[in-house]
């Protein structure tokens, strides 16, 4: 059965780091793998594709040097299963990286957190 690409799919565009971010992140959820990779000379990623719980990302390592990196006003948003996941998660996500809101309840949420994990990208969490 061959594989459907999204029409829209999000990208996310690292700076040396994008296997090591594809492998950390396929270990966080169920049904996750890295689909396919195509690496430069190097050994940086030249393209490649993974699913995170059945959803397509792709994926480069920047040939360019750049004065930009990731930001919190665009972001990963996960539903969760339970409340174990939400923490196990949230947990592992926030090592490295920065909590902008903590894990907590709030009035839109009965557990919620929001971080930028060690490789810059934001992720919003819900129960």
């Amino acid at each position: 059965m061959e594989k459907v690409i999204p029409k829209i799919t999000t990208f996310l565009m690292f700076s040396g780091q994008a296997e090591e971010a594809m492998e950390f992140y396929t270990s966080l959820f169920e049904d996750s793998r890295i689909e396919n990779i195509v690496h430069n000379e190097d050994g940086t990623v030249m393209q490649a594709a993974f699913t995170l719980n059945g959803q397509m990302l792709m994926c480069i390592d920047s040939p360019v040097n750049h004065e930009f990196t990731f930001t919190p006003a665009i972001s990963l948003y996960v539903t969760c299963d339970s409340a174990e996941e939400i923490d196990r998660v949230f947990a592992q996500l926030s090592e490295g990286g920065g909590v902008l809101m903590p894990l907590d309840e709030y009035p839109f949420s009965k557990k919620f957190g929001w971080l930028v994990d060690r490789f810059g990208v934001s992720w919003q969490l819900n129960y």
